[in-house]
């Protein structure tokens, strides 16, 4: 499931592309160099920017099969039609009931991104059995870490990013979401389950010039901290007046924590 909008996952689309870490993206080509063809399943596939950022990393001839439960996002992802090198079929499921289901068949590894923040423990513990116990690797990417940079700093900056790291902990459908905690947990739990992890950060790096991306998220922030902050609505609205006051200046910049991982079980070629 990827709970997102396809005009939500338009907008920060070219900034993932942008994002996603370069050097773990090497190791996961290296991995398939040596492969003439290649099968691919996608978890909370969304409108399937994951194909269209990595898709020319990979051999030329590839099997994409794009999952989510989202049938509005699917529809815009099987957009991406098939040719004699690649083939792509979407498939509805619900992750947190039919995760098996989605990883049936002959696969040569798992992709997911921006979805391991939204999960909770025992649903990362599952994906990882899952996998393990048919020795795929694992790429996810854009998994948020709870770090976020505000330039210029305005006052309440520290208790609207507590805020949305709190809900970020919240349920989001797969039961208490691991958050922030997503990245380190991961690496430690494809450790234990026999997987060699290659990590490396991909923030959102926002400048001057991405205004309407800050201000989506600018206004989020706003909008949850009247659930998770001791915050008044007022010094909230006094907050977001700043933020965007620095926007409409030219002066607002945005960093914003995520983390790319890509666990190769021990003993794969």
């Amino acid at each position: 499931m990827s709970g997102f909008s396809a005009e939500w996952l338009a907008l920060r689309e070219p900034y993932d592309r942008a994002a996603r870490n370069g050097a773990v993206r090497d190791v996961l080509a290296s991995a398939f160099r040596a492969h003439r063809a290649i099968a691919v399943v996608d978890l909370a596939c969304g409108t399937g920017a994951t194909l269209r950022a990595i898709g020319a990393h990979l051999p030329p001839r590839q099997s994409w099969r794009l999952v989510d439960n989202d049938l509005g996002l699917l529809a815009k992802a099987s957009r991406e039609g098939s040719s004699p090198q690649l083939t792509v079929t979407t498939r509805p499921v619900d992750l947190v009931r039919d995760l098996e289901f989605a990883l049936e068949g002959p696969l040569d590894f798992v992709t997911a991104s921006a979805l391991l923040d939204l999960v909770s423990p025992e649903w990362l513990d599952r994906l990882i059995i899952e996998a393990a116990a048919r020795h795929l690797p694992v790429y996810v990417a854009l998994t948020y870490d709870g770090r976020a940079n505000f330039e210029p700093q305005a006052r309440f900056d520290d208790e609207l990013l507590a805020g949305f790291n709190l809900h970020q902990r919240t349920d989001k459908g797969f039961g208490p979401a691991l958050g922030p905690t997503a990245p380190a947990r991961a690496v430690e739990r494809f450790a234990h389950f026999g997987y060699v992890i290659t990590q490396g950060r991909s923030d959102w790096v926002l400048g001057p010039d991405d205004r309407a991306m800050q201000e989506t998220l600018f206004a989020s922030l706003a909008e949850l901290a009247s659930l998770t902050t001791m915050l008044s609505a007022d010094e909230i609205a006094r907050w977001l007046a700043q933020r965007r006051a620095f926007l409409a200046q030219g002066r607002s910049r945005l960093q914003i924590g995520h983390v790319d991982i890509f666990a190769r079980p021990i003993g794969t070629r």
